[in-house]
């Protein structure tokens, strides 16, 4: 095996060992030696790397999947978390969508769902800024694909910065669809600025503008405000939000819709 082999199957290693701990919460050293065949010592040196990449947090004898702000948004995180609840929010909101007009998705892996959909409602121009929703689409029949530059962030698998922000606002969607990681009964909140400031951009340059959010996410705040919810013509939620939660929303936001899983 050469040196660029062994490269990529540490990485494809790493990968799946923090998509493993990510659906076990957390898991021991030896543990995880076993389940991919390599020594302690590799385990150690894959943890410290997926720890500096901000996927998973080291303790003593193991790793654990307990979520940091830095760490509920990176990529591989995010693949993994409440994917029935998105499934769902996904269909729901394909069917808002009407063939023929432009929609602009965030880099959420909640508009990646619907971007698995969007070949129900074809004919569409997308818009999108998230590697993985162009590499998706790329191919797809009846989509006309438009991808949005500027700095390239791996833990985000997402394409951010001034370039990006520049190429949102000289475009103008029938729809956008953004998700957030947390929403009060009064605003949408994320937890880094350059994500923050490329999702406002999104929401001054579409005309219907949707929040697809799923129940984890109700009830929180974060650093920063995206935006506050009466800028959203429709929110949607999935079906396993509490009651007494949707109902703050209803009565702050007459339109929230409820994705039925």
């Amino acid at each position: 095996m050469n040196s660029r082999q062994h490269t990529a199957g540490g990485a494809s290693r790493r990968q799946a060992m923090a998509e493993h701990v990510m659906r076990q919460g957390s898991a021991s050293v030896t543990d995880l030696a076993e389940a991919f065949g390599v020594s302690v010592m590799t385990v150690h040196r894959d943890l410290d790397e997926l720890e500096r990449q901000g996927m998973v947090r080291k303790f003593r004898g193991g790793a654990t999947a307990q979520a940091s702000n830095v760490f509920e948004s990176n990529i591989v995180y995010r693949r993994t978390a409440h994917q029935e609840e998105k499934e769902a929010i996904a269909r729901h909101v394909a069917r808002l969508i009407e063939p023929g007009s432009s929609i602009m998705l965030d880099d959420s892996t909640t508009a990646l769902a619907v971007a698995r959909h969007l070949g129900e409602v074809t004919p569409l121009t997308v818009v999108t800024n998230f590697l993985e929703a162009i590499k998706l689409l790329a191919a797809a029949p009846g989509i006309r694909l438009m991808a949005l530059g500027g700095e390239y962030h791996p833990t985000h698998d997402s394409f951010l910065g001034v370039a990006c922000v520049d190429a949102i606002e000289a475009m103008s969607t029938d729809m956008v669809v953004v998700s957030t990681s947390a929403v009060s009964d009064r605003y949408a909140f994320h937890q880094e600025q350059e994500i923050v400031l490329v999702k406002r951009a999104m929401l001054r340059s579409a005309s219907r503008r949707v929040l697809a959010i799923d129940h984890s996410k109700l009830a929180r705040v974060a650093l920063h405000k995206v935006a506050p919810l009466d800028d959203f013509d429709t929110i949607v939620v999935d079906s396993r939000a509490p009651a007494e939660a949707v109902q703050l929303l209803r009565e702050k936001h007459r339109n929230v819709e409820i994705a039925e899983l």
